[in-house]
């Protein structure tokens, strides 16, 4: 498993019965997560002395219940700033599980002694995307949601990369990769974070195991005669690392390179224990 232990301003401090107890900076959150299916003893005080508690609903969906917590706060990792807010579907609009990938790639770009082309898909708030330039990539950041872009440029501000060679972009990721092809353009890595379920900007169904696969195909038509990597997040339980591998080592197969899939997780300070969070695929040139 690959694990983000690095963070200073986040943290799972215990987990039990459904749900984490985390520290977001100066803030205590309680929100659900599904792997967490251990009764053991809430002894940690955190669990009493929480400032937002995320609660599932049994019909689907759930709300947030707040204690003494601002609209808006901030968290650093490295370089970077993050503005987190709560907002649907229990989110703050971070995945901190993801720091071990930034670090992975941000190392890649930094050691390539080249200009290096990222284009990240599903690009949510944008912590790939400024990882990735603050490691000296120019960036193509790419997301349906005009809300959630808007957000990572924020991010960007904060980070002190509002300057930094990135192009944002409000599209549907499929069809923005299409048009690329078509333009002849083209990139030296590709991240993307699909979402298991979801829709595009003017209603088009995205189902992550029938439509990951063609999109994997048409990324690798955008990559440069020497790519750098290609990294595939999932939080779908349905694809495995081992899933993740097989796609990536087929699609990249006339590159020389090497694939490494694993489960990526986030330590437990009360307990030891790692949390498991979805799983990375990482193609990687020789």
């Amino acid at each position: 498993m690959w694990i983000a232990d690095k963070w200073k301003d986040y943290e799972v401090i215990d987990c039990s019965k459904g749900e984490k107890l985390e520290r977001w900076g100066d803030y205590i959150l309680v929100r659900p997560d599904p792997q967490v299916i251990w009764d053991t003893p809430r002894t940690q005080p955190g669990w009493k002395r929480k400032n937002g508690h995320y609660h599932r609903s049994k019909k689907g969906g759930g709300e947030w219940e707040f204690f003494d917590l601002p609209q808006q706060w901030d968290i650093h990792y490295n370089s970077l700033t993050f503005h987190l807010k709560p907002f649907s579907f229990k989110h703050t609009g971070l995945f901190p599980e993801q720091a071990v990938n930034w670090d992975w790639f941000s190392d890649k770009i930094r050691h390539s002694r080249r200009p290096v082309k990222v284009l990240n898909l599903f690009a949510y708030t944008g912590g790939a995307t400024l990882a990735a330039a603050a490691a000296g990539a120019s960036v193509t950041h790419v997301d349906a949601s005009k809300g959630m872009v808007t957000w990572a440029k924020e991010n960007a501000s904060s980070s002190g990369l509002a300057a930094a060679p990135i192009r944002w972009i409000v599209d549907d990721c499929v069809k923005f990769t299409e048009r690329e092809i078509r333009r002849g353009n083209h990139y030296d890595a590709v991240i993307m974070d699909p979402p298991s379920y979801g829709r595009g900007p003017k209603g088009e169904i995205w189902k992550i195991e029938d439509a990951i696969y063609p999109l994997v195909k048409l990324c690798v038509q955008l990559l440069s005669e020497n790519p750098l990597f290609f990294l595939i997040n999932s939080y779908t339980t349905g694809l495995q690392p081992a899933v993740l591998a097989y796609m990536l080592g087929s699609a990249m197969h006339k590159f020389h390179g090497n694939v490494e899939a694993q489960e990526i997780g986030l330590p437990v300070s009360s307990n030891g224990l790692v949390l498991p969070c979805g799983a990375s695929g990482r193609w990687e040139a020789h």
